[in-house]
């Protein structure tokens, strides 16, 4: 299991004092807690991407290549790329280059987005987008996968003998994930080319994911990539803890009555009682992350969101400490207990080079 931290990326005003932060400080914040995660033995750091206020993240390789420079071991992702509005010439080119700066340790999750005035700031309808996702996705595959591309589709200016460069480092393309709230559509892609399904997992019920995932995994087995149970799952989360439930209940309160995503609408009890959001102790995040398992079965990678709503980033900083000393080596312990051989590990650049020199041999051998 590979445990991690992304985030939205708003700058929200503080509620406790009335202070909103800038872009400037919001923006160096996030690299201080992406190095704060690597210190605490997290192993993925992941940021989305916005192009309208209250976000910052407009450039989610450029924040991603910056911390890469200033870190050793942690996975770079992105926790939504726009599939639907960034042209697939320029995600293959970024993203290649982030893989090299980072020296494989990155990868991207896609997404349709959920803000459709952005589509036409970029020249698209967002009538198309799942269109667009599937032809953006098509070709973009096809730049990390093919040395020379000709290619002709519906929604860009076709493309003669053209060579994405940099090529993926060592031949690896990064790895993919295909992120979805409520897109069975999303799901299908994942499964057909045999990619990672990313559920972010924090606004709805659990019984709407689980859906979404058994589709995943059923899709992923038809299209001969493995048995359901081998399909690559993430999952998004939330937490807010303190050592004592009622200390984090107090202090969360106000951050979550005025968060943009989820203020002034269902009380913060139903909320946490109906959604992954955790507020209190240590001991009850732990009971409840690890009952994500027995929802959505084995699974890779958990992210959970904690820099949201206005939080300050000292609060930020003490969330991860208590985290890294007091959860995460639990459900380290915890879901590695009776995970069958047959479930894979989270991807690593490591891993899948070694798989691809191996399964290059094996074919030269033939």
């Amino acid at each position: 299991m590979q445990f991690g931290i992304f985030s939205v990326g708003d700058i929200t005003m503080d509620p406790t004092t009335g202070r909103t932060p800038t872009e400037h400080e919001r923006i160096k914040a996030i690299t201080t807690i992406a190095k704060h995660a690597e210190d605490i033995g997290m192993d993925v750091f992941a940021t989305g991407e916005h192009h309208n206020p209250p976000f910052y993240p407009s450039s989610p390789s450029t924040i991603l290549a910056y911390i890469a420079a200033q870190t050793e071991k942690i996975i770079l992702s992105t926790s939504t790329t726009l599939i639907t509005t960034n042209d697939p010439v320029k995600i293959a080119e970024d993203f290649a280059t982030l893989q090299h700066l980072a020296d494989g340790r990155s990868d991207i999750v896609l997404g349709r987005g959920n803000m459709g005035a952005v589509y036409p700031w970029f020249g698209k309808n967002n009538q198309d987008s799942v269109e667009l996702t599937v032809e953006n996705y098509a070709l973009l595959r096809r730049l990390w996968d093919e040395e020379v591309v000709n290619w002709e589709g519906k929604f860009r200016t076709p493309l003669r003998g053209f060579t994405s460069t940099p090529r993926p480092l060592d031949g690896v393309a990064p790895f993919v994930w295909h992120g979805a709230i409520r897109t069975p559509q999303v799901a299908e892609i994942a499964a057909y080319y045999g990619d990672g399904f990313f559920a972010n997992n924090i606004f709805w019920p659990k019984e709407h994911y689980v859906q979404l995932i058994n589709l995943y995994r059923e899709r992923y087995a038809h299209y001969g990539h493995g048995t359901p149970e081998q399909a690559i799952v993430g999952l998004g989360g939330q937490f807010f803890i303190r050592k004592n439930s009622q200390d984090a209940v107090n202090e969360f309160r106000p951050y979550f009555d005025n968060a943009p995503v989820y203020g002034h609408g269902p009380s913060m009890e139903d909320f946490t009682s109906q959604t992954p959001l955790t507020v209190g102790s240590p001991a009850e995040m732990i009971e409840k992350t690890l009952a994500f398992r027995d929802y959505f079965g084995d699974y890779q990678r958990q992210l959970f969101l904690v820099d949201h709503a206005g939080l300050p980033l000292k609060t930020v900083l003490e969330q991860l400490d208590l985290f890294g000393s007091d959860v995460l080596p639990t459900l380290r312990e915890e879901f590695a207990k009776n995970r069958p051989a047959s479930v894979p590990e989270g991807p690593t650049f490591e891993a899948r080079r070694a798989a691809a020199q191996a399964a290059a041999l094996t074919q030269e051998v033939k």
